[in-house]
């Protein structure tokens, strides 16, 4: 098994963190509260280490796990430390008043986030539609990604199967546009079609 670094402590970062202990791997918990960080790195009980907020993650996969509107500050903060890594997106702009989502025309959250990387780290947008309560009950759930690079695309698809989700390739970078949107959607029908946040997209092939 291998490392994977988290940056952030709150109750999505802690729901990914606990699915990923439980598959085995390490955890690495990184945020600007470093008593935060190893308070999730004690609750997952499995190795789980934390490192200084800034400092280049262990991982070659790093997932951030802040709201959308914290990831600039966190891809500015992090600068080159985040070179040559796979970085995981799993943030929905969503505006405050569920209205619509908050990036320019055209673009994605995950588009806006590649855009301020450094060269030779690569965004896969992942696990945005999945609810953090949902992802903890454990179960084989559908996980959507989306990438330009092949390769960082593959990793993430193989690191998601290890945590016992089944990834669906749908595409390239700018269809990260398409999945934040689905997230928008998922909060649209918990919040009145469905009546619950206690549920998963399924992909039915028949």
């Amino acid at each position: 098994m291998s490392t994977i670094s988290i940056i952030g402590a709150g109750s999505m970062a802690t729901a990914i963190a606990s699915r990923i202990a439980k598959a085995g791997h390490t955890v690495e918990v990184i945020t600007r509260d470093t008593l935060k960080a190893q308070e999730l790195a004690d609750k997952l009980a499995s190795g789980a280490t934390t490192r200084a907020y800034g400092a280049p993650p262990t991982g070659d996969i790093v997932i951030i796990a802040v709201p959308y509107s914290g990831v600039a500050a966190v891809v500015a903060d992090f600068g080159d430390a985040l070179a040559g890594k796979v970085i995981i997106d799993i943030a929905n702009p969503v505006a405050p008043d569920l209205s619509g989502l908050v990036t320019p025309p055209g673009s994605s959250g995950a588009q806006e986030t590649a855009k301020r990387l450094p060269a030779g780290a690569y965004v896969v947008k992942a696990l945005n539609t999945i609810f953090g309560h949902v992802l903890v009950k454990g179960g084989r759930l559908d996980a959507f990604i989306a990438a330009d690079d092949a390769q960082a695309k593959a990793r993430v698809a193989t690191f998601l199967e290890s945590l016992g989700l089944r990834p669906f390739d749908v595409g390239g970078l700018q269809m990260a546009q398409t999945l934040e949107a689905l997230g928008l959607m998922m909060i649209g029908l918990a919040k009145n079609g469905a009546g619950t946040w206690d549920f998963a997209m399924k992909v039915d092939i028949g």
